[in-house]
Formats: structure tokens, C-alpha cells, sequence
């Protein structure tokens, strides 16, 4: 945190912090005036945002990141505070028990089987295999979880925030593809699939959609944290 706060008071620090904020702020007001359109959803306009003015100063990623390195260090009490929409809903949860987990355990392990049957097909690299396994987890699970099965933890992340747009983008259309109808559903499906993301997108569907989400990026990314380095353990 330390190092974080002292990247963020630096000329650079501030300066690239409130040009992600207005570049947010302004995502927001496009993805309103579109009245949501999903492909102009507020983290695809803010990354594109954020990508074309580092373009055009010439500042890499690398040292983007580290000037806004405090954002960064804010997932970690923004996904604590994701437990409030939980104790707000606790007796719906407890209402449908077991049957949560199982969902959330199926899903946890169709997507990123899913995809990683694709890469093999394609007879892509065995260390891009491996990273794709972690991709619906959230980052830093997925970075540790991806360096331990012998993935690549970066690409992980890459893996992470694309898998968490798209499922954002594209959930609205597949719930009304399937009529997909139930908070439970949707919240249970965008927090598992698309982790964080996800969930940001169901706080703004309602308090139990948001609960749902939240519980299933928790467990999926518990879930899945823990299982791939054990299967890996016993494979080797």
C-alpha cells in the first residue's frame, strides 16, 4: 500500500490517476447517452480511452501501471466490500444451499474447459493452455493459480479482463437468448463466468442479483484457486 500511495502523489501518478477517472467518468456518460449499449460498455470505452491517449504521449504500460498502481491496490477492500450485498441477502442464500455450490462448481469448470478444449484443438502452446484454465477467476487468483500450474501469470491477467468484458457485454443478450429470467440465475452466472466484472455489472441489476454474483466469484474463484495446483501436484 505504501508503495502504491507513494506511485499515486508523484506528478505522473496524478496526473494518469484523473485521466483514468475522467476517461471512467466519461465511458459512463457515452454507455447512458447509448442507453447501454453492450458494446460500448464503460470498461471497453475507458480501456480504449486510456490505450489511445498513452498512444498518442508515448507511455508505456508498464509505467501506466505503476503510476496508477493505488487503483490497483483498491481491488483488494473493493472485494471485501462485495460482502455486504451477501449479509443483505443471507436467508436467500441459505434458502438455496447446496444447490448454489453444485452450480457454481459446474460453471466454474465448463468455462474454462470450455475454452481450453479450443486452444488444444488449435494445438496452441501447452504454457497458453494452462493459462487459460484461470481465465474466469478473479486477477490475482488467477496469476497465482496460473504461475503455479506452469501458466503464464501476466497473460493470465489479460485473460482475466477480457473474459470479464465480454461476459458483461454480451450477458444481456443471452439471458434473453435462453430467458434467462431469474436474479439467481443471472447473478450466479455473471459471478462465476465473468468474476468482478460481472458482479459490477449485477450491482447494477439489483441487490439479489448482486448477492448471487458475489457469491459465485467467491467460490468459483476459491474453488478453482485451489483445485487446478492440486490436480497439477498429483498429475506431476
Amino acid at each position: 500500500m505504501i508503495d502504491a500511495l507513494a506511485n499515486t502523489f508523484t506528478l505522473s501518478g496524478l496526473f494518469w490517476v484523473s485521466v483514468t477517472l475522467l476517461c471512467y467518468f466519461v465511458s459512463l456518460k457515452v454507455n447512458v447517452y447509448f442507453s447501454g449499449h453492450p458494446a460500448l460498455h464503460p470498461l471497453v470505452v475507458t480501456a480504449a480511452l486510456v490505450a489511445l491517449l498513452l498512444l498518442l504521449t508515448q507511455v508505456n504500460v508498464p509505467r501506466y501501471q505503476q503510476s496508477v498502481s493505488f487503483l490497483h491496490w483498491l481491488l483488494g477492500p473493493v472485494t471485501v466490500a462485495l460482502a455486504i450485498p451477501i449479509f443483505k441477502q443471507w436467508q436467500s442464500l441459505k434458502k438455496y444451499g447446496w444447490r448454489l455450490v453444485i452450480s457454481i462448481a459446474i460453471g466454474g469448470i465448463i468455462a474454462p474447459l470450455t475454452a481450453w478444449i479450443t486452444l488444444y484443438i488449435l494445438n496452441t502452446p501447452i504454457a497458453l493452455q494452462l493459462t487459460m484454465l484461470a481465465k474466469s477467476i478473479t486477477t490475482p487468483l488467477a496469476m497465482e493459480a496460473s504461475a503455479q500450474i506452469g501458466g503464464i501469470a501476466p497473460l493470465a491477467a489479460v485473460f482475466v479482463i477480457v473474459t470479464g468484458i465480454v461476459g458483461a457485454v454480451l450477458s444481456n443478450t443471452m439471458f434473453t437468448l435462453f430467458n434467462v429470467i431469474s436474479p439467481v440465475a443471472q447473478g450466479i452466472a455473471l459471478g462465476t463466468v465473468a468474476h468482478a466484472v460481472g458482479t459490477a455489472k449485477a450491482i447494477h441489476m439489483g441487490e439479489d442479483v448482486a448477492a448471487m454474483a458475489t457469491l459465485g466469484l467467491c467460490i468459483n474463484g476459491i474453488f478453482t484457486a485451489f483445485v487446478l495446483p492440486l490436480i497439477f501436484s498429483i498429475m506431476m
